[in-house]
């Protein structure tokens, strides 16, 4: 500093004059400053002493030196460590602030991936501390962890802006596993019974399960927002987000699960149900028997559990694009989930368990089916294709790729004709399926006219809608936001709007919605294109190969 000055540069700093700068500034200008304090703060409310005579360093806390060698240790033998190694280069820019889903000034400043990093610091400070001077860790530490690690949908938005690579995202998991291995991971209804239905496996608990938590309970949800709404005690949809800091308040949440219930009627069956492929020792091949057997692609589709379980009519509409495409599609047997919502959830040894006996279970089907040469791994979801990434399919089907069923389309050469009147507006999930290819390029493309993006989060991302419903609601007022806005830029004249994103919003916006796959399915069969295809389906279009 003193060559600085004496060179003609001056002592500054990027957020003020600190406490090892002050002895180096000029007399007048420290004089000026405190001149400037005395005006403004004249009770010394803040920073008392601040920049006046006398106050020096041995007024300051820092942790000692000595001590420094025992914090490497602890860091170097704990979860913290990894954690700590993961954010400690960030610059505090601030380049991930409008990227980040759960940056929501309107409700909080709190939570922001640069704002997140500096209360995980603050936090593992703690930590070792109360490692250093006493026996045992304060609750409040944990609970403080937990609110951190609530406010993420690890949707890695805020990697590509961040100049020194952080994936806060990452970070987020790390901090729920290393709470879920001690036994201080905040508990969630919700959560748990999302997580248990996407671990079953054996068909009837799974048929069970589905009248009983989506049948029923989606039903329930919205029967008692109409009951609570005759009366004129539902709680406003378009309502101002609240604050969701600290522990949550069980109050608030129901409140928020009452608010924007899904509309969705869920089918009545699974996808293998409509099939009659459920069996768990049973491969299901299902191709067209009028397309000649030297013509037709081998694929493998992993529809996973939004497209087989829950929202089955996604995983037939891929199967009879596949069908009309002339590709021999192979089903894994059984249901099976790709291990992300665990490993998101915090479960890393339950997700990573999942992707071992997956990649296992598909290795065998690869030795058993060898003879059909597939070239093509097909998925139509995007949080599976980030997963099965994971799997080294290359290794599974050698020379094989991974790619999204509309991806896979376009390159077939299928194009949606809808006509003038309809227009689209196109949501690119957070987890996106699209990889080789600019997703609103492909989907206007797809759909033969400019499409509209509609960005921000659906506000589902996973378990978070039933974990939190309060943050959840945060991320739905700005998805709404942004669909109406999108609306408007392509209402001019337009008889009828639709936009590929969740029912929740159908009503508050006046559009339907519907999945891309769904919407090709129908231009071919027409408004009872399920029946029609498994009218297919059942007339030699499946067969079934023993594992």
């Amino acid at each position: 500093m003193q060559l600085a000055t004496s060179l003609g540069g001056v002592v500054s700093g990027e957020h003020g004059i600190g406490l090892t700068k002050i002895q180096f500034l000029e007399e007048e200008k420290l004089q000026a400053f405190a001149r400037y304090k005395q005006r403004v703060d004249p009770q010394q409310n803040f920073n008392k002493g601040k920049l006046q005579a006398g106050f020096g360093l041995q007024n300051a806390y820092t942790p000692s030196l000595r001590l420094l060698e025992q914090e490497a240790l602890i860091l170097e033998y704990s979860d913290l460590g990894a954690i700590n190694d993961s954010i400690k280069n960030c610059l505090r820019c601030g380049k991930c602030k409008p990227e980040c889903m759960t940056h929501i000034p309107r409700a909080n400043l709190l939570y922001s991936p640069r704002n997140k990093i500096l209360a995980t610091g603050l936090i593992i400070e703690a930590f070792l501390y109360e490692e250093q001077t006493r026996r045992g860790l304060s609750s409040r530490h944990f609970d403080e962890l937990n609110d951190v690690a609530d406010h993420c949908t690890v949707c890695h938005k805020c990697l590509s802006p961040c100049p020194v690579n952080i994936d806060f995202g990452d970070v987020s998991i790390a901090m729920r596993t290393l709470l879920t291995n001690h036994k201080k991971r905040r508990k969630s209804l919700g959560s748990m019974l999302g997580i248990w239905f996407l671990n079953l496996q054996d068909p009837r608990l799974i048929q069970w399960s589905r009248k009983l938590l989506l049948d029923w309970g989606f039903k329930s949800i919205r029967t008692m927002r109409l009951a609570l709404k005759s009366v004129g005690l539902a709680p406003p949809r378009e309502a101002t987000s609240r604050s969701t800091t600290g522990k949550p308040v069980i109050r608030q949440q129901i409140i928020n699960f009452v608010r924007n219930p899904v509309q969705a009627n869920v089918p009545a069956r699974t996808m293998r149900q409509m099939l009659g492929a459920d069996d768990s020792q049973m491969v299901p091949i299902i191709r067209n028997p009028e397309v000649p057997q030297q013509e037709r692609d081998s694929v493998f589709y992993f529809p996973g559990c939004g497209s087989e379980r829950l929202f089955s009519q996604i995983g037939v509409a891929t199967i009879a694009m596949l069908y009309e495409a002339g590709a021999r599609t192979i089903l894994p047997p059984g249901y099976l989930c790709c291990g992300y919502p665990q490993i998101a959830a915090g479960q890393e040894q339950k997700g990573q368990q999942i992707t071992t006996q997956n990649r296992v279970l598909f290795h065998r089907v690869a030795n058993t089916l060898n003879y059909l040469d597939i070239k093509t791994v097909i998925v139509s979801c995007g949080t599976c294709l980030d997963q099965l990434e994971q799997y080294e399919f290359d290794k599974i089907f050698p020379g094989s790729r991974i790619m999204d069923i509309h991806e896979y389309l376009l390159e077939k050469g299928f194009r949606l004709n809808s006509g003038a009147d309809v227009r689209y507006i196109y949501h690119d999930p957070c987890h996106t399926p699209i990889k080789n290819q600019v997703p609103i390029e492909m989907a206007s493309e797809l759909m033969q006219q400019p499409v509209e993006l509609t960005s921000r989060c659906c506000s589902e991302s996973g378990t978070l809608a039933t974990a939190r419903p309060d943050i959840a609601h945060q991320l739905f007022s700005r998805k709404l936001e942004s669909m109406n806005a999108a609306k408007q830029k392509v209402q001019a004249g337009d008889d009828r709007l639709e936009v590929k994103c969740l029912t929740r919003y159908e009503k508050l916006t006046g559009m339907s919605t519907d999945y891309i796959v769904i919407e090709l399915a129908k231009q071919i069969y027409g408004e009872q294109w399920l029946q029609d295809f498994m009218q297919k389906v059942s007339h030699g279009g499946m067969e079934k190969v023993l594992l």
